[in-house]
C-alpha cells in the first residue's frame, strides 16, 4: 500500500518497469476513481471505495481533488432506503471541462462541444466550398466557427480544455503527442500542411486527426463498434479505420485504414491519389453521382437527394448504389480476410444510404469471404452517421479526461 494509504490502481506496464513513484500511483488512482464514477454514476464515496478496493480515506482525498478540478460534483443526499447516514451522490460535472470537436469536410465545416457526460451541448454546421478556396481561407472560417462554439459553451458554464480537428486526409501522429501535421488530403487539395503555423487563431491550433479514425472512436465510445471492427467513413472520399481489441490501430506512420485506396479494379479508373483502380473512383460520392446522372445539377445535399430518388424507386440511382455497394464489398472482403474483425460499420454520409448499399455489400462479402464464417448482420450501419467524425473529435478530450484526469493539469494536452 502507498504511503498515503492508497492501493495501486493496477499492475500494468508502469509496475513492470519498476517501483512506481507516489505521484504515479496517485495519478493511476485518480484515473481509477474517475473511471469508476464515469461508468456507474451516481455513486457515493463509500460506493467508490467498495468498487475500487481503495480505502475510504484515499477515496475522499482523490474525490476532493477531482471536485477541485471541476471534473466531479456531489449532488443531493441519496434517498436509497439504506440504513445509516446517506452519502452524497458523485456525478460527472456537466458544467466543467469540455471537449471541442472541429471538422473540415469537402463541402462543410462543423463544430461541437461535449461535456464530460458525453452530451452534445453546442453543435454548429456550415456549408463551405472548401475545394474551391485555399486552406488559409477555410481555416480562417473554421477558427471563427470554433470561437463561436467556445463562446456558446462558456455561456453554458463549460470550459473547453481540448480541441481536435477531423480532416479527410493522412495525418502524421507522433508517439509522444497529438497530430499537428497533415501529409495530404487529396479531396481538399491540401498537402504538407503545418497546422500550428497555418492556424489563424484565436487560441492555439487544435490537434489533427483523420476523420475516419475519429468516426471509429466515436463508434467505439458511443456507437455500435465493440472489440475489433473496421469502420468505413464513406462520402466524397472513402476512409477506413481499424479498431483492434478496443484500440485504434494507426500503423507505423499513422496511415492505416486507407480503404479508399485499396485496388478493386487493377488498371482501372484514375484516382485522386495518383494510382488507378482504387475503390474511391468506383464508390466515392462523385462516382455515384456520375452513375446516377446527377452531376450536371448536383444538389447541395447530394446524399439526401440520392436517398430521396432511391426511395422513389429511380432505377438509375438504384443501379448506381448497387454498383457502389459491390465495390465497397470487394474492398471490405479483403479487409475481413486480413484483419478478421467481429463487425464492419458503415459510417459517414453513406450511413444515410445504407438501406440501398448494404444488400450489394453483403452479397459481395458472402461471395468473397470463404475462409471464415461471416454472418450477414456483422455488417452494420452507424447510428452516428455523418456526425461521427466531429463527435469523435470532441469525445477524444472527454475520453482522455475520464481515463487520465490528471492530464487536465498538463499544459498542451490535446
Amino acid at each position: 500500500m502507498a504511503a498515503d494509504g492508497q492501493q495501486p490502481a493496477d499492475s500494468g506496464p508502469a509496475a513492470r518497469r519498476g517501483p512506481a513513484s507516489q505521484q504515479d500511483m496517485r495519478r493511476q488512482n485518480l484515473a481509477l476513481v474517475m473511471r469508476t464514477v464515469a461508468d456507474a454514476h451516481p455513486l457515493s464515496r463509500a460506493d467508490v471505495a467498495g468498487r475500487t478496493g481503495l480505502t475510504r480515506t484515499a477515496v475522499s482525498s482523490l474525490v476532493d481533488e477531482l471536485i477541485g478540478g471541476g471534473l466531479l460534483v456531489e449532488g443531493e443526499l441519496e434517498r436509497s432506503g439504506r440504513v445509516g447516514r446517506p452519502g452524497r451522490a458523485l456525478v460527472l460535472n456537466d458544467r466543467g471541462p469540455a471537449g471541442l470537436g472541429l471538422e473540415v469536410g469537402v463541402e462543410h465545416l462543423g463544430a461541437c462541444v461535449l461535456d464530460l457526460r458525453g452530451e452534445v451541448r453546442v453543435e454548429l454546421h456550415r456549408s463551405a466550398p472548401n475545394t474551391e478556396r485555399s486552406a488559409d481561407e477555410t481555416l480562417a472560417e473554421l477558427a471563427e466557427l470554433a470561437a463561436q462554439a467556445e463562446a456558446e459553451a462558456v455561456a453554458l458554464g463549460l470550459r473547453v480544455v481540448g480541441r481536435v480537428l477531423a480532416v479527410p486526409g493522412s495525418v502524421r501522429v507522433p508517439v509522444d503527442g497529438p497530430g499537428r501535421y497533415l501529409e495530404h488530403a487529396p479531396n481538399l487539395g491540401w498537402h504538407q500542411l503545418d497546422l500550428p503555423a497555418a492556424w489563424p487563431g484565436p487560441g492555439t491550433a487544435p490537434a489533427l486527426e483523420n476523420e475516419a479514425n475519429l468516426g471509429a472512436l466515436a463508434e467505439l465510445w458511443q456507437g455500435v463498434g465493440t472489440g475489433t471492427f473496421v469502420h468505413i467513413s464513406a462520402g466524397e472520399g472513402i476512409g477506413g479505420a481499424l479498431v483492434l481489441d478496443g484500440r485504434l490501430f494507426r500503423g507505423v506512420l499513422g496511415f492505416a485504414g486507407e480503404l479508399g485506396h485499396l485496388t478493386v479494379r487493377p488498371g482501372g479508373r484514375a484516382c485522386s491519389c495518383g494510382a488507378s483502380g482504387c475503390l474511391e473512383p468506383y464508390a466515392g460520392l462523385a462516382a455515384v453521382l456520375h452513375a446516377a446522372e446527377l452531376t450536371d445539377h448536383q444538389p447541395e445535399d447530394a446524399v439526401a437527394a440520392l436517398a430521396a430518388r432511391a426511395a422513389a424507386g429511380d432505377p438509375v440511382v438504384l443501379s448506381a448504389l448497387r454498383h457502389a455497394g459491390t465495390a465497397l464489398g470487394t474492398a471490405l472482403a479483403a479487409a475481413v480476410n486480413l484483419v478478421d474483425p467481429a463487425t464492419l460499420v458503415l459510417g459517414g454520409a453513406y450511413a444515410d444510404l445504407a438501406h440501398w448499399l448494404l444488400p450489394a455489400m453483403r452479397t459481395e462479402l458472402a461471395a468473397l469471404i470463404r475462409v471464415r464464417p461471416w454472418p450477414e448482420d456483422a455488417l452494420r450501419a452507424s447510428p452516428l452517421a455523418r456526425r461521427g467524425p466531429v463527435l469523435g473529435a470532441a469525445l477524444t478530450t472527454v475520453h482522455r479526461l475520464r481515463t487520465d484526469p490528471a492530464s487536465l493539469w498538463q499544459p498542451d494536452a490535446a
